[in-house]
């Protein structure tokens, strides 16, 4: 049986870099087939663009496992396209109909500025991370396994925060330009389990200062970072990291 092939309008933002002010461009492609992946989908345009003397669309990719986080594309208006619990690298043509006119745009938040094309710089996540994203551990061989035992609903619950790949959907969903959900599943996942008690009060409030100093904006609750996350993390764990936030404070005044 012949493989029915597709044919797409794409517009994408087109930005030479920081300073540039950027628009959408139209381009038409031919002879797509539905068993790509949307990032190979934009392979093969790139490979056309070069071709006829054109400057390729930057974009971010690098495992196209669905584990890395790098594919940060906003695909007709939603982080990461129409599929839920899917990055974009992850993410089939065929999903999306012949004919159709297709918008690819970068993760749009003030902390995340755009480098070029659909390419933005998300170093604030790092500083995140440096600010208090680690535990205090004795040097020497790894212990034994059930030397320090975890209930099993914490466990469950900080493997749950743990699989956040700090892609930033979260972020570029959010009407407020927050990074909470990605803060939250990083001071959850170590809060929940006993190595990660020395530094639990500081941990909170080191994040969060991190995260308002990089430009994100305040959480309000509106749940769109949970709806486009492609590993599930749930509202609760913003919820749970308010909890440690409130007690660090008291435990510091």
């Amino acid at each position: 049986m012949t493989e029915k092939l597709m044919s797409l309008k794409l517009r994408i933002w087109r930005q030479a870099d920081a300073r540039d002010k950027g628009s959408m461009v139209t381009y038409q492609l031919q002879n797509v087939s539905p068993d790509m992946s949307f990032l190979e989908m934009l392979d093969v345009l790139n490979e056309r663009l070069t071709l006829d003397g054109e400057d390729p669309v930057a974009f971010d990719h690098d495992c196209r496992e669905g584990i890395c986080g790098m594919c940060s594309l906003v695909i007709n208006g939603v982080p990461h396209g129409p599929e839920k619990a899917t990055t974009t690298c992850q993410l089939h043509m065929r999903h999306f109909t012949d004919g159709e006119t297709i918008d690819i745009e970068p993760w749009r938040a003030a902390a995340f500025p755009v480098v070029k094309d659909l390419v933005v710089d998300r170093r604030a996540f790092d500083k995140i991370i440096q600010a208090g994203g680690y535990i205090s551990a004795p040097t020497g061989s790894a212990p034994d396994a059930h030397a320090t035992p975890v209930p099993k609903a914490d466990a469950d619950l900080a493997f749950e925060a743990a699989t956040c790949i700090g892609c930033g959907a979260c972020v570029a969903a959010c009407p407020n330009g927050s990074g909470m959900l990605f803060t939250a599943a990083k001071i959850t996942h170590l809060g929940l389990l006993p190595q990660g008690q020395p530094e639990r009060d500081t941990r909170v409030i080191d994040m969060i200062n991190a995260h308002d100093e990089a430009g994100f904006g305040g959480c309000t609750n509106t749940g769109e970072c949970t709806s486009v996350c492609p590993k599930g993390i749930p509202l609760e764990t913003i919820a749970r990291l308010n909890k440690d936030y409130r007690q660090a404070l008291r435990a510091s005044s």
